[in-house]
């Protein structure tokens, strides 16, 4: 008997491990019945119910139609949350960053984490109004990020940028779509303009109905140069602020570093996180914290760009060479700071500042949660849209 055989499975190699078991496989194939029906139930909502309000005009029904998107928005948070709480246990153990750039006080501390009696962390206060960036080399991280938004009261205000490739996926696709998620085509003479005009929308309409938004970009490139990640791409992050910033004065940008007990592909996938059972034990998430008005250097940001976010006026976020220059200085910097984090951490177990970390297990806080999570409780809403919308033709 190998001394393979003695070690937990997420310590191994995905190739190392033994073959899949009886249970395994049935673990994923429940996974696979209640996760899929799940997204099919949540896109049929949009589909039958809240799609229909765009065919009534007047701003009451857009709004209406907003506010359902947002429901089947956090809807899938939800979902997301429980295939974990059922297929793969596992816990967020989340450190703030207390010296130097980007640290939160103790005070800004002690009010992003809100507690019941019993000690439990319900929530966590985290801006409103952010651009979330990680390292990022496993599909998995996108879904742990999303699950932490859940906690910060944001997962119904998330957007994202995804492959165009993506974007007529049978009900996936069709279901970001109306998400507002940002499809590109990796063009990026094309793509910079598609991506300050939605940002720019988004942020504006945001910061007019006093929304959260939470924009969730993962800047890492393809080259090794560090440790333990790959350097960062700095284009699309810079342009994606540029475009935010003079829409969203109070916006933050929030860094978050995930390790991983063992990390890469050849650890942990979807597959083997929520089919096999074999989840990371514990996702560690240290957070860090910018003004981005104050502490980002994303220069100017051009009090002239008009506020209904054409594309010919967004072209004039072009970015000189001295910007670009000096925002990737600034990101790469970030990113070493984040590469000795890691190897600190890998090695010694702890945060530099030896932090008492604060854990999370990715369950759902409230039972009612299980019936939002499949769109149960779209009679309740129907029913309330439907008066308000007799109260219109009324």
């Amino acid at each position: 008997m190998t001394l393979d055989a003695f070690q937990p499975q997420h310590q191994l190699p995905i190739h190392s491990r033994p073959p899949r078991t009886w249970a395994q496989t049935l673990n994923g194939l429940l996974f696979l019945l209640l996760f899929i029906p799940g997204c099919f139930m949540i896109h049929g909502f949009q589909l039958l119910f809240v799609l229909p309000l765009k065919l009534v005009p007047g701003p009451k029904s857009r709004k209406l139609y907003d506010e359902g998107i947002r429901y089947t928005k956090g809807a899938f948070a939800a979902l997301l949350n429980l295939m974990n709480q059922w297929f793969a246990p596992t816990k967020l153990s989340i450190t703030f960053e207390t010296e130097g750039q980007g640290k939160f006080t103790e005070e800004e501390i002690q009010n992003v984490v809100e507690r019941d009696g019993a000690g439990k962390v319900i929530a966590l206060h985290l801006p409103s109004k952010s651009v979330i960036i990680s390292n990022h080399q496993v599909y998995s991280d996108w879904w742990y990020v999303w699950c932490l938004t859940y906690f910060a009261g944001t997962h119904k205000d998330v957007f994202i940028v995804l492959k165009k490739s993506l974007k007529w996926i049978p009900v996936v696709g069709p279901g970001m779509q109306m998400y507002r998620f940002i499809f590109l085509s990796r063009s990026w003479a094309s793509d910079k303009l598609e991506l300050a005009r939605q940002l720019s929308k988004l942020g504006k309409k945001a910061q007019e109905e006093d929304k959260p938004f939470t924009f969730i970009f993962f800047p890492e490139g393809t080259l090794p140069d560090l440790s333990n990640i790959l350097l960062p791409r700095s284009t699309g992050l810079h342009y994606s602020m540029r475009s935010l910033a003079p829409r969203l004065p109070t916006l933050k940008l929030l860094d978050i570093t995930v390790i991983y007990p063992g990390y890469g592909q050849s650890y942990y996938t979807l597959r083997s996180i929520f089919c096999d059972r074999v989840p990371p034990p514990v996702v560690h998430m240290h957070l860090r914290i910018f003004d981005v008005a104050k502490d980002v250097p994303i220069g100017n940001a051009l009090n002239s760009i008009i506020s209904n976010g054409s594309a010919n006026n967004l072209a004039e976020l072009d970015l000189s060479e001295r910007e670009k220059d000096t925002f990737d200085i600034w990101l790469r910097k970030l990113w070493s700071e984040k590469d000795d984090f890691i190897t600190y951490f890998l090695e010694t177990g702890r945060t530099p500042h030896k932090q008492e970390p604060v854990e999370i297990p990715l369950r759902l806080r409230n039972k009612w949660e299980f019936g939002e999570a499949y769109c149960f409780f779209a009679p309740v809403l129907i029913a309330y849209w439907w008066k308000k919308l007799t109260d219109l033709v009324l």
